[in-house]
């Protein structure tokens, strides 16, 4: 039986007696959970979809170039905030605590990589550009300790977090912890839509703002290219723009990411999941929809504000079914990009690939860790010896999946400058030094071990056992 509005009095009784929520938290879910059922959900009328002209999707080589002039970047520095979502577990590359503190290379982790670029920012204009961390309830208190030791640093950390919601028993539309699920599974972070409530809850957003900031730089602590960039920050100053999205030319590996549409007047991101089942080969097609989105928005503080007093951010409710120690689940999550529609002067710019860099599993920690990368001042760079503009593509099977298994099975990570794709599975070890070139398969099949000797330089090659080598 689908649950109805009928079942809200109910629910909202039952979160009542919640102890662990907060006012805010109680009023915000209540709010979700009743948007859900009267299912106020905007219908995209697919012939109303207009492609956004350059006005609205800014070409980020059109934008204007800063000035050399110190005191000017140091004037729009001091009016920005970086905040970087930090609520993820590295669970799925098979690490405990806040992904962030995965090493990314050279011994520095997600967090040393975003510090040292701040701090290096600060150091060279002069300014004091602070760092917000959202946690989740599950990164909470890993994350203070680990902020601990960036006492000393020029960079003055915050940290808040995001809202915990009770997950929702789906068949009785009842909260979970209510019926006794008092661990930490009982609950959710409500995705990351809610940044803008609970930035302004936290009390931050005022202090910053009492501060002279004007914008918030939000991005994903997971993508290494989201670097603060002072051209897009000089041209939302500029033009009075309250919200801006980047977004990056989408390649066959990004065909289900969401995409910037011009509807009724308004840009607005359009996922997947609103998409009508007869138009879904049409949105992952790259000829019409062109760009997607990268999470690295620009927001405009006051507007932040203003929305949220208002009650004005209802962004599309993402339904999120799951399956946890055999209980049917609900979980209600938004995500912060599809709240564009809500800002006024809204714009998408569209920028190089390299502010897309995110490190979603260890085929990516590869690519970072290899000489197709190097780390300068916090900051990650291609390698200008690789002439292909799109980076390796790379399959490791399961055996590599967990960070520690994938750094047992490199003595150190190949050179892949000249390589176009790589695929590995089965038990595989790579010596020292290896070069990999060109498209290479490395196949061990069930029951054996292929161990690619020190030094080795394989191009174009399939190798199905050490015979191969």
């Amino acid at each position: 039986m689908a649950a109805t509005t009928e079942n809200l009095p109910q629910l909202k009784s039952a979160v009542d007696g919640l102890t662990e929520m907060s006012e805010n938290e109680r009023s915000g879910f209540i709010n979700l959970v009743s948007r859900y059922l009267s299912g106020e959900a905007q219908h995209i009328e697919w012939s109303k979809i207009q492609t956004p002209t350059d006005e609205i999707v800014v070409p980020y080589e059109k934008m204007a170039p800063v000035s050399e002039d110190v005191s000017e970047t140091k004037n729009l520095l001091d009016k920005l905030v970086v905040l970087k979502l930090n609520g993820g577990l590295g669970t799925t590359m098979g690490c405990t605590g806040p992904k962030s503190v995965i090493e990314v290379r050279d011994g520095l982790t997600f967090l040393d990589l975003i510090v040292i670029q701040i701090e290096n920012l600060n150091n060279k204009y002069g300014c004091k550009v602070p760092l917000v961390l959202m946690n989740s309830f599950n990164t909470h208190d890993d994350t203070q300790k680990i902020v601990e030791k960036y006492t000393n640093s020029n960079v003055d950390i915050h940290t808040f977090n995001q809202s915990k919601y009770p997950r929702v028993v789906a068949d009785e539309f009842v909260p979970w912890p209510s019926k006794g699920k008092t661990d930490k599974d009982g609950w959710y972070p409500p995705g990351h839509g809610d940044v803008f409530p609970s930035l302004m809850n936290s009390g931050k957003l005022d202090a910053f703002l009492s501060q002279g900031k004007e914008y918030v730089f939000v991005a994903n602590s997971d993508n290494l290219g989201a670097i603060v960039d002072l051209k897009i920050l000089k041209h939302l100053i500029q033009n009075k723009n309250e919200y801006c999205m980047e977004v990056t030319p989408k390649t066959l590996a990004d065909v289900k990411g969401g995409t910037l549409i011009s509807y009724e007047g308004k840009v607005q991101l359009l996922e997947i999941a609103q998409v009508p089942d007869e138009h879904v080969n049409e949105f992952k097609s790259i000829e019409k929809f062109k760009i997607f989105n990268t999470n690295n928005l620009w927001v405009n503080l006051k507007a932040i504000k203003k929305l949220v007093e208002a009650d004005a951010l209802k962004m599309e409710i993402i339904p999120n079914p799951k399956e946890v120690d055999g209980v049917k689940v609900l979980q209600l999550e938004t995500a912060a990009g599809a709240a564009i529609r809500f800002f006024d002067n809204a714009i998408g710019v569209n920028v190089p690939r390299s502010r897309f860099l995110p490190v979603k599993a260890t085929s990516d920690l590869l690519l970072v860790q290899s000489d197709l990368y190097t780390l300068v001042d916090g900051f990650v760079t291609r390698n200008s010896a690789r002439t292909n503009p799109s980076n390796p593509s790379i399959e490791l099977g399961p055996e590599f999946k967990k960070v520690a298994s994938f750094l047992s099975r490199f003595k150190s990570i190949p050179s892949i400058v000249d390589l176009d794709s790589l695929k590995v599975s089965g038990d595989v070890y790579f010596g020292s030094s290896v070069v990999l070139k060109g498209k290479v398969t490395v196949t061990a099949k069930s029951g054996t071990k292929v161990e690619i000797p020190d030094g080795a330089v394989i191009e174009n090659k399939d190798i199905n056992g050490p015979e191969d080598l």
